[in-house]
């Protein structure tokens, strides 16, 4: 599991209504964490493996203006290794590393474009992988960078990462696939986890995650009746995946991937 995201986490301006909201949507099971001395809720899929959490916004955090949202830890063997790493492939670290009790050592950090990442050497055994298309569980990862070439170097240099192929989108350019582990081929393969975009809209580049559903229209009306907004979609992808992407009550920005069930 080493040097792959493996948790995601939300922080929200509104921790019980985020509850509710995503409880509803993702249907997951909500299980209160606290050692950590701060409101924390691990978020759950079926058989009680924890995929995720839920937060409010440090108080810090929120005075620096930070808004809600969400963003992802890559799991790391040493996290003083791997923060030197970061700052050697030109990234950025913004916090830490610290402990979380009874969880490991953390740290914040950024590519060399700017898109945020955490970074956390757990604690005790690995967790079980989670096999794509687990109803809950994040099935894609996507960068939306100002520069893919950099940011794919970056991840290479920094985690061992690859591509492996990529997909021309016209006027909105190419769309490079990853894997999150070495590969021998670039050709796409069963071990690719996401991809990589030049998205000029964005205000700054980000990661964002596809959580698993399944069935994307009536998750679409949960989006809808829970408070949330639906800024695209749904949207057949190549494979015959359906996303969506959209907005929680509190603003944070989340997608859902999943099959559209025939009539």
């Amino acid at each position: 599991m080493a040097d792959k995201f493996f948790w995601y986490e939300l922080m929200t301006s509104d921790h019980p209504a985020a509850e509710t909201f995503y409880a509803a949507v993702v249907g997951w099971k909500l299980t209160p964490f606290p050692a950590t001395g701060h409101p924390y809720t691990v978020v759950e899929i079926d058989g009680g493996r924890g995929v995720g959490g839920l937060m409010p916004i440090p108080e810090e955090a929120a005075g620096n203006g930070l808004k809600p949202c969400w963003v992802g830890y890559i799991h790391v063997d040493d996290i003083d290794a791997a923060v030197a790493g970061v700052k050697a492939h030109g990234g950025s670290v913004h916090h830490g590393p610290d402990p979380i009790p009874q969880v490991g050592r953390f740290a914040v950090c950024g590519d060399p474009q700017g898109a945020v990442f955490n970074m956390l050497q757990p604690e005790g055994p690995d967790m079980p992988p989670i096999a794509m298309g687990t109803n809950g569980s994040v099935d894609w990862h996507e960068l939306h960078s100002s520069d893919i070439e950099g940011g794919l170097g970056f991840y290479k240099a920094q985690f061992g990462w690859s591509g492996t192929g990529s997909m021309d989108m016209g006027p909105m350019g190419t769309y490079q696939f990853f894997a999150m582990e070495p590969v021998e081929s670039e050709a796409p393969c069963g071990v690719t986890a996401g991809g990589m975009m030049n998205d000029v809209q964005a205000p700054r580049p980000y990661w964002t995650f596809y959580i698993h559903v399944d069935d994307i229209d009536a998750a679409a009306d949960r989006v809808k009746a829970g408070g949330g907004a639906i800024l695209f979609g749904p949207q057949e992808v190549p494979g015959g995946t359906w996303i969506l992407n959209c907005l929680d009550p509190q603003g944070a920005q989340f997608a859902l991937s999943g099959p559209r069930p025939a009539a």
